[in-house]
């Protein structure tokens, strides 16, 4: 899937939740501590890290490019 930011950069707890991808903030940060989130193929544990237009997001079997 694809999702637009509008500004420089999204945080990645927030890009989870705006795509739908998990259901609350709660979730997200959960799912991101506890190694289950790629982003640019590198597991990422830090729930506030800036994803930038051009990025790939990766959790569960959902893929998340960012424009």
């Amino acid at each position: 899937m694809k999702i637009k930011i509008e500004d420089e950069y999204i945080k990645l707890d927030s890009l989870l939740k705006y795509s739908s991808a998990v259901g609350s903030g709660g979730e997200a940060k959960l799912m991101i501590l506890s190694g289950e989130v790629k982003v640019n193929g590198k597991v990422i544990t830090q729930r506030g890290k800036k994803i930038k237009p051009g990025d790939i997001v990766v959790f569960d079997d959902i893929e998340i490019e960012v424009e």
